[in-house]
């Protein structure tokens, strides 16, 4: 378990860091931080009940897909500003790192695998992602701020 809030934890941070890094404005930071750790906590649990990683990093983009959106309306500010903070967690980095490591090794077999195996990663992240954006904003509308009359 402690190993489990530190990974959250850890993804809070990074995705944090990557709002500093985007120059999101400060108010936006501890959000785009609870995005990537929302989506880094769904990736994990949806693991330990189902050994696929595609279907996992699916979910972890429809949950943060989600979460983005509701925070774009909440917060009035673009999805983007949420979004690219968030997905830095679920991101296939070792994947395409892997996959160009074994091609210089000359090992093309495994380079084939890893490849294909970052590209449906990747896919799966791209169609999460898709699939939220797609819903109409009437159904995020709800989620906005009240205005006082």
């Amino acid at each position: 378990m402690s190993g489990l809030l530190s990974q959250v934890v850890a993804a809070f941070l990074g995705s944090a860091s990557f709002a500093l890094l985007f120059q999101v404005p400060k108010d936006q930071f501890l959000f785009g931080g609870a995005a990537g750790a929302a989506s880094w906590l769904c990736y994990l649990v949806f693991l330990r009940f189902h050994p696929s990683v595609v279907l996992a990093s699916f979910a972890a983009a429809i949950l943060l897909s989600i979460l983005c959106r509701v925070f774009a309306v909440r917060r009035k500010t673009p999805i983007t500003v949420f979004l690219t903070c968030g997905i830095f967690p679920i991101v296939p980095g070792s994947g395409i790192y892997y996959t160009v490591y074994y091609f210089i090794m000359s090992q093309n077999d495994l380079a084939l695998y890893k490849g294909i195996e970052t590209l449906k990663i990747a896919v799966a992240i791209a169609l999460g992602i898709v699939l939220v954006l797609s819903l109409p904003y009437s159904l995020f509308r709800a989620f906005g701020r009240k205005t006082q009359n």
